[in-house]
Parts: C-alpha cells; sequence; structure tokens
C-alpha cells in the first residue's frame, strides 16, 4: 500500500513539472519588436549647404522660375530679393507669417501679423505657405504702374531691373541695387532665368557699357574724385549712369566715357 502511494506521488510531480514546461514553451512570442522599419532618414539623402542662403535658393528656386513663366519677373530678381528681405528665410516675418518680401497688409483679408518696420507694429500678411508670398510679389510688381517700365526690359538685363527697383520706389536703401546685383552674381542666379529662357536666353550687355570706358569703385570714392580723375562733370557721370543721387557701392562699375558709337 505505501509503495502505491509513493508511485502516486512521484507521478503527480513528474505530470506536474511537465505542464509548466510546456507552459513555458508555448508561450507566444512578440516578433513585432524584432523588425525595424526603415526611417525617413535611411531613404533620403540629407543636403548639406555652406550656409541659410544656398539653402533658400534651393527650397525656393522652383516657385521662382514659375513665377517668371507666368508673369515675368526674372527669377533672379525675385530669389535676390527674398534672400535680402527675409534674411535668409530666417527674419520674423519669414518665419512666423511666410511673409518673403515685406508685403504690408492694404485691403489685405487674410491672416495679419504685426511687426516693427517704418513704424512700430504694423500690420503685415500672413500666409500658409510661402508660395502665395511669391504670388502676392510677383502681383505687387506687375499691377502697379510706377513698375511698368521694368516689364519693358529685357529678362536677362538683371542689372536694369534691380536699378528699375529702386528707381520706381521699391526700397528705400540706395545701395539696394548693388546689394541684389552682388547676391544674383555671388550665387549665379542668373542661371535660373537661363533654365526658364532656354534657347531665348542671350547673355546681356548694356549698350551703355559696350565699347565704353569703365571705372570699378573702390573705398573713399565719391563722383566727385571720379568725375576729376575722368575730366567730366558730377551730373555727366549721373547721367551716363543712371544715377540720382551720389551713392556709391565698393565694385559698383560706372562708365566714365562712353563709346565713341553711341
Amino acid at each position: 500500500m505505501k509503495k502505491i502511494i509513493l508511485i502516486l506521488c512521484i507521478g503527480c510531480v513528474v505530470f506536474s513539472c511537465k505542464s509548466k514546461k510546456g507552459i513555458v514553451t508555448q508561450k507566444p512570442t512578440n516578433t513585432t519588436k524584432q523588425v525595424e522599419k526603415p526611417t525617413e532618414k535611411t531613404n533620403t539623402v540629407t543636403k548639406v549647404y555652406a550656409n541659410n542662403t544656398e539653402r533658400y535658393i534651393d527650397v525656393h528656386r522652383t516657385t521662382a522660375q514659375q513665377e517668371m513663366s507666368l508673369y515675368g519677373i526674372p527669377a533672379s530678381i525675385t530669389l535676390a530679393q527674398g534672400i535680402l528681405e527675409s534674411g535668409s528665410g530666417k527674419g520674423r516675418l519669414s518665419v512666423k507669417a511666410n511673409n518673403h518680401f515685406g508685403i504690408k497688409c492694404h485691403g489685405w483679408t487674410g491672416k495679419k501679423i504685426y511687426h516693427d518696420d517704418d513704424e512700430k507694429q504694423e500690420c503685415f500678411r500672413k500666409y500658409k505657405d510661402a508660395k502665395y508670398s511669391f504670388r502676392d510679389h510677383s502681383l505687387f510688381l506687375s499691377e502697379r504702374s510706377r513698375y511698368s517700365k521694368l516689364f519693358k526690359l529685357k529678362k536677362e538685363d538683371y542689372k536694369g531691373w534691380a536699378k528699375g527697383l529702386k528707381a520706381a520706389g521699391y526700397a528705400t536703401d540706395r545701395k539696394y541695387p548693388q546689394k541684389l546685383i552682388s547676391l544674383i552674381e555671388r550665387y549665379k542666379l542668373y542661371e535660373f532665368d537661363k533654365e526658364v529662357l532656354g534657347d531665348k536666353y542671350v547673355k546681356y550687355e548694356n549698350p551703355i557699357i559696350q565699347n565704353s570706358t569703365t571705372y570699378k569703385v573702390v573705398k573713399g570714392d565719391t563722383l566727385y574724385s571720379i568725375s576729376k580723375t575722368y575730366n567730366i562733370t558730377v551730373k555727366e557721370l549721373q547721367n551716363l549712369n543712371g544715377l540720382r543721387d551720389t551713392a556709391l557701392s565698393v565694385g559698383q562699375e560706372l562708365v566714365v566715357k562712353p563709346s565713341s558709337k553711341n
């Protein structure tokens, strides 16, 4: 009898151990934790830019070219203005309101932002996307009669456009044209004009400068000192170069003696 009881006890113990082992081996494993989905970083190439301006150009060049195709404003001019006026996209208006050209409300019924400019807390337009800011820039220039002379210029003549904007009152900064020209030439923004114009593109040479004697402004120069050097009057210098005042910029190219053919 004792042997039977002992055999039964041993059998219960063995059965109990097998049951527990069976539970462990049948526990479902979570295989999803072992599978890693590829992230966007592994599937895309991260572009590296030398500075914020290069990044700005890469992001907005297509929009500028589309606006050129539709409204005839050189992409180089649009990009240079955007870079200058938005601080390469880092200015408050561009960051908070996608407003890259400092366009104020003036009849605007959309969202607004207030910002210190010529006066404190002036009203500026706020856009959902930067592309709408570029479109308003195109409309701003194309729908105002004071800018109409610009659209008679060749699209390749970015220098003419830069000077024309200042002459029409777009900016109060007397060095505004030279700043635009400097950006266009430094970053070769005229290449985007070439892409839009294609076979129609012809490098523009100002007829006043062709075959003329020119002088590049250096630090310390004035119209008076240059006029004395080349034996002409300040007024003649201004007329030759389309200058309305006596402001000069280092690196600016001046015609000091017109071509005999002109």
